[in-house]
């Protein structure tokens, strides 16, 4: 994916709160397949964290934008939760979060998820996601703006590379990537 020309890729980079494994691991699948609500607030909490401690990657960033879940995901929308906790976390408004509820990316249709796929299978389980999201705000806001697309893991890439594309195609300039936790890459 890196080794892809940026226009492919969809991305100009992207950065790893940490790696995925122990207790991360866990506790994101706390999250994201128990319904563990308190663990949104702290890795909220890291991802203003993150954003305060790497200044020089925020800089030009016009949107902080979740790469979304479905409106009707079970138990609960786990990218929307983070969000709206570290929306919370930025008491002094430093970052362009968007308040809860109003998430300037969203998933209104149900796509196959991509955990435990192939990666073919990834792969289009990310195109179809792309193509289900809408960006909310006036086509004009994303127009020439840098976005940094927030997600939980980063295993493949194509899920950011499908979502960079469609941001970009939209009308975005540039997109980063912030994943709360990357998969260790074997070699």
């Amino acid at each position: 994916m890196c080794s892809l020309p940026e226009a492919e890729r969809g991305f100009s980079r992207v950065d790893a709160v940490a790696m995925y494994s122990g207790a991360l691991r866990d506790k994101i699948h706390k999250l994201k397949y128990e319904g563990k609500t308190g663990w949104a607030m702290i890795f909220g909490r890291l991802l203003v964290g993150w954003m305060e401690s790497h200044p020089e990657a925020m800089r030009g960033v016009d949107y902080v934008v979740g790469n979304p879940t479905h409106n009707g995901r079970q138990p609960i929308q786990h990218i929307e939760a983070i969000m709206d906790a570290a929306y919370t976390e930025d008491v002094t408004r430093a970052y362009p979060l968007s308040p809860p509820g109003g998430h300037r990316l969203v998933k209104q249709t149900e796509t196959a998820r991509s955990a435990s796929r192939t990666l073919d299978e990834k792969r289009a389980a990310a195109a179809a996601h792309a193509a289900a999201l809408t960006w909310t705000g006036d086509t004009g806001d994303i127009k020439g703006a840098t976005v940094l697309l927030v997600d939980d893991v980063l295993t493949s890439g194509s899920q950011l590379q499908h979502v960079a594309r469609r941001l970009r195609a939209t009308g975005a300039a540039g997109v980063r990537g912030l994943v709360l936790a990357r998969v260790p890459w074997s070699g």
